[in-house]
């Protein structure tokens, strides 16, 4: 599943490609993804100009000329396709090996009047697509729930130790639950944790104030660089633009079990546990729990 850097990527990716653009046609092929695509749904964004495209999260938010917003979640499979009638290409977005384009999985088609076709392809159907009011995102009920965005100045310090300090419940958990922080997963909670020296096990009340800052400090600069480097190419994932992720070239202990630890001072292992069912990865040596 893509996650917050992924999620960027790709939607810059997108504002190159259908900002400004008209929906002229909207064709369903499927309805029933996680949730069936309502039947107001084309009429709600048909004929309407497409104004900005933003994150909140993991979730990607199409804004249109009439104040509706077209909210996107990937899911497990989920894959954004910009087909580019006058190049005769295909441009994939998603993080897979399978680059073949199976029709059948082509749930959903915008046709631009940019001469592009937007088309969301979701073997799995575990992502969904859902119509909204500009007005009412803050009531929806996968909004309305998400912390701050990581990489904003309300994630800090403060916030942190304010939010942890009576949290009995794993950090890897902690920084994962989407209340508490939006956009974090597994990959990149396991990075953060070894960057902070922090053992995934240890409980959110027991971090002590360097902790806190080292999970804040490493939070804002791997998301950056996850950023700058095009994402994670877990499976080959790629931007719309093509490009390939290269944040997984930096990995320093995420799929890294029983290979050696990456700090230069640590002559210590990489261990795989799984936490929450989630495979959880750490150095032995340099992530011991400290009381």
């Amino acid at each position: 599943m893509p996650e917050l850097p992924e999620v960027e990527v790709v939607r810059r990716s997108l504002n190159e490609f259908i900002t400004g653009s008209k929906i002229n046609k909207v064709s369903i092929f499927n309805k029933n993804l996680r949730y069936k695509i309502s039947k107001k749904f084309k009429k709600s964004i048909q004929g309407q100009r497409i104004i900005s495209i933003f994150r909140r999260g993991k979730f990607l938010l199409i804004e249109l000329e009439n104040k509706n917003l077209i909210l996107i979640h990937l899911g497990m499979t989920g894959k954004i396709l910009i087909k580019r009638k006058f190049h005769k290409t295909t441009v994939f977005t998603d993080y897979y090996f399978e680059r073949k384009i199976i029709k059948k999985h082509n749930h959903l088609e915008l046709q631009l009047s940019n001469s592009v076709d937007l088309i969301y392809n979701d073997i799995r159907k575990f992502g969904f697509i859902k119509i909204l009011n500009n007005k009412m995102l803050k009531f929806d009920k996968h909004i309305s729930k998400l912390g701050p965005e990581p990489l904003t100045s309300a994630f800090d310090y403060e916030y942190m130790k304010e939010k942890s300090k009576k949290r009995k419940i794993n950090i890897k958990n902690f920084i994962m639950n989407q209340k508490y922080i939006s956009g974090l997963g597994n990959i990149y909670a396991n990075e953060i944790l070894f960057n902070s020296s922090i053992n995934p096990k240890k409980k959110a009340y027991k971090l002590s104030d360097n902790e806190i800052l080292k999970i804040v400090c490493n939070t804002k600069n791997i998301l950056k660089k996850a950023i700058q480097l095009g994402g994670s190419s877990i499976k080959d994932f790629s931007s719309v633009s093509g490009k390939k992720g290269l944040f997984q070239q930096k990995f320093k202990v995420y799929d890294r079990a029983n290979k050696s630890c990456l700090k230069p001072e640590c002559e210590g292992s990489i261990k795989k546990i799984y936490i929450s069912n989630r495979s959880t990865f750490y150095c032995k040596k340099c992530q011991k729990i400290k009381y």
